[in-house]
């Protein structure tokens, strides 16, 4: 009898699934931001569809995630548990900052999300449109101060091309870095530079309570629910979408990697992770594999082009 039940008992645990893995997403940024919000927002899809037991979300802010990416780079090598969060602001940072470690030195899982960006002045300011906000740009570079995130990121080339889309020399712009959304955030509502540019989300709450005023986004179309001109039809030609990743450590079997692989792809497809796209406003840009790797290498080489046009990179 106890051959039986000991028996019975084995067999159990072995039909039993394997347990969801445990992960640490890095958001090599402070709280509030893109990257942050991101990985906050995978924290509670992943949980909530039992995709993982338990998420946990360090911070590691500074240098445009470059500090955080090396960190992880070093630390996480061989563990199918560590994830971090990226995206285009990273790739400029990489470049502007001579960073020695890459995305070469982690492993690239998927492209997750994609968010345009928003062009705010605070309730109080002159500046109305952004026509008032090109014709100041024109008249004086330097005396329009741009708060955004990290130089070199997608903030900081935006605000270039905008320049150079007015005429103005693009090496010739005021722009302020800040390391993290919440500090960006509070330098515009304190009225401490001319304007602010970040991806909309950053801005909703403050621009839906009368706080800021938004000028314009940097899509190709208006966007649906969002009560502003495009730069286009403020005659600039410019479109710009930033992009968030994720990618795993350094260093993994190609067997830890199809299974986070397979763990974001569920993710992706998940009716939570869909929903936390519309709460955040967030553009659905998954893409995994080959055509993942193929796509981050020609942004990478685009993102070279733009940052030598605008004196970043020689």
């Amino acid at each position: 009898m106890k051959h039986f039940i000991l028996g019975s008992i084995l067999a159990a645990a072995i039909a039993l699934p394997a347990s969801a893995a445990d992960y640490t997403i890095i958001a090599p940024a402070n709280p509030g931001g893109g990257w942050d919000q991101t990985a906050r927002s995978l924290q509670t899809v992943m949980q909530d569809e039992g995709i993982s037991s338990s998420v946990q979300v360090q911070n590691v802010p500074g240098a445009g995630g470059t500090i955080g990416l090396a960190q992880f780079a070093s630390q996480s090598a061989g563990n199918p548990n560590a994830l971090i969060v990226g995206g285009y602001v990273m790739v400029g940072a990489i470049l502007t900052n001579k960073s020695p470690v890459s995305l070469a030195d982690v492993t690239p899982i998927a492209r997750l999300t994609g968010e345009y960006e928003a062009i705010v002045v605070p309730a109080s300011s002159p500046i109305q449109t952004m026509g008032d906000l090109v014709e100041a740009l024109k008249k004086d570079p330097g005396a329009v101060s741009w708060a955004g995130g990290s130089a070199g990121g997608t903030d900081h080339i935006a605000v270039g091309l905008i320049a150079k889309a007015a005429g103005v020399d693009p090496t010739k712009i005021n722009y302020v870095a800040y390391s993290g959304g919440g500090e960006a955030l509070a330098a515009i509502l304190g009225s401490q530079v001319t304007a602010g540019i970040s991806g909309y989300g950053e801005f909703e709450s403050q621009v839906k309570a009368g706080t800021l005023r938004l000028l314009a986004v940097t899509s190709a179309e208006r966007l649906e629910g969002i009560d502003a001109p495009t730069l286009k039809e403020a005659g600039l030609d410019v479109v710009v979408e930033n992009w968030r990743m994720i990618a795993a450590a350094p260093g993994l079997t190609d067997e830890q990697k199809a299974a986070v692989t397979a763990d974001i792809e569920k993710l992706a497809k998940s009716a939570g992770w869909q929903e936390m796209l519309k709460t955040k406003g967030w553009q659905d840009t998954y893409l995994s594999g080959p055509a993942f790797q193929e796509q981050l290498a020609k942004d990478i080489s685009a993102t070279q082009g733009i940052l030598k046009d605008i004196g970043l990179v020689q």
